[in-house]
C-alpha cells in the first residue's frame, strides 16, 4: 500500500498507453530527464545480455508495470519473467504486454515456491534493489536461481560509500516527509559497495567517475554485475 501510494504522489503510475511507449515518454513529463537515463542504461543493459547469450533465460525482480521486461523480451530467442508484488502494476504489465508470447508476468517474490527449481542466465534488479532490507541476503537468493554461467545485474540504483549512508538515509526521511510519507522510510533501503565484498562482482558503470561527470547526461545510478562462484 505503501509503494502504490508513493507512485501515485510522485506521478509515477502511467496510462496503459505511456506504458507501452516506455523508456520514451513526452518531452513534457516531469520525470522526461529520467526516463531519458533510464532508456540510455536499458540500451545498455540489452546490448550486453546479447552479446553474452543466444538465448538468454532472464528474471526481472520487481517488474512493476512491466516496460523493461517487455524491452529485454525483444532480445532474439529470449525467454522473460517478470515478478512483482504490487498486483495492480503486473495487471497493467499484462494488458499491455500480454501479447508476447516470449513473456511471463508473476505475482511473486524470489522466494516462492513456484521459482525454487527455476534457473535463469541473467537475474535483474531494475531501480528495485533499494527495497530490500539485506543485500547479502537477497544476492544469496538470486545466486541460487542462476545458471552455471548466469549473472545477477543491478542497475538504476545508487550506491554510497559506509560513511554517506547515515547522511543518504536522512535525505530520503526528509523526502517522504515533505511529500507526507513519513512511513515509507521503513521501506527503502541504502545499500553500500562494501557489502558485496565475498560476491564475485564488478561495478560496470561508477556514478562518481570522472567519465560519467564529464557526460552531457549524467547516469547518477551504479551498475553492478555478479558472476556466480560456481563457474
Amino acid at each position: 500500500m505503501h509503494y502504490s501510494q508513493l507512485r501515485l504522489q510522485e506521478n509515477r503510475l502511467y496510462t496503459d498507453e505511456q506504458v507501452a511507449m516506455l523508456p520514451f515518454i513526452d518531452i513534457g513529463h516531469p520525470h522526461h530527464k529520467e526516463w531519458m537515463v533510464r532508456k540510455r542504461s536499458a540500451m545498455s543493459l540489452l546490448g550486453y545480455i546479447q552479446q553474452k547469450a543466444a538465448a538468454p533465460q532472464i528474471l526481472e525482480v520487481g517488474c512493476g508495470n512491466g516496460w523493461l521486461s517487455m524491452q529485454m523480451a525483444s532480445i532474439p530467442g529470449s525467454r522473460v519473467t517478470g515478478i512483482d508484488i504490487n498486483g495492480p502494476e503486473l495487471d497493467q504489465a499484462a494488458r499491455v504486454f500480454g501479447h508476447a508470447d516470449n513473456l511471463d508476468f508473476m505475482e511473486l517474490s524470489l522466494d516462492a515456491p513456484e521459482l525454487a527449481d527455476k534457473k535463469f542466465d541473467f537475474i535483474v534488479f531494475a531501480a528495485t534493489i533499494q527495497y530490500f532490507p539485506n543485500l547479502k541476503k537477497i544476492i544469496n537468493l538470486a545466486l541460487e536461481h542462476l545458471t552455471l554461467l548466469g549473472e545477477i545485474i543491478i542497475t538504476d540504483t545508487r550506491f554510497y560509500p559506509r560513511k554517506e549512508i547515515a547522511a543518504a538515509r536522512q535525505r530520503s526521511l526528509d523526502y517522504f516527509r515533505n511529500i507526507g510519507m513519513a512511513g515509507m522510510a521503513a521501506y527503502y533501503f541504502h545499500h553500500c559497495t562494501d557489502d558485496l565484498e565475498g560476491f564475485q562482482y564488478r561495478i560496470v558503470h561508477e556514478p562518481d567517475s570522472l567519465r560519467n561527470k564529464l557526460a552531457l547526461i549524467r547516469d547518477p545510478f551504479h551498475r553492478i554485475i555478479i558472476k556466480n562462484p560456481y563457474r
